[in-house]
C-alpha cells in the first residue's frame, strides 16, 4: 500500500480523535502521524507495530491490507 492510501486509512480510524491525543497514547510525535496522514511518510516498523496496536488491528490489516474505507 502506498503512503497517500496508508495516511486515508489512518486519517479514518483517527475519527474524531485529535493527532494529539494519538500522539500523547502513542508516543509518536503528532508531526509525524500527521506526515503520515497526509502521505509525506510511511512508518517505521517499530511505528507500524504502534499504530496498529492503538487501533486494536494487526500490522498486516493496518498497512498492507487493501481495503479503504468510505468509498476510497
Amino acid at each position: 500500500m502506498d503512503a497517500i492510501m496508508i495516511g486515508r486509512k489512518l486519517k479514518h480510524l483517527r475519527g474524531a480523535r485529535t493527532i494529539q491525543e494519538i500522539a500523547d497514547a502513542t508516543g509518536i510525535d503528532p508531526s509525524t502521524i500527521g506526515m503520515y496522514e497526509i502521505g509525506q511518510r510511511i512508518p517505521r516498523d517499530n511505528n507500524k507495530i504502534t499504530l496498529a496496536n492503538y487501533f486494536g488491528l494487526t500490522v498486516q490489516e493496518l498497512f498492507y491490507d487493501q481495503q479503504i474505507t468510505d468509498g476510497d
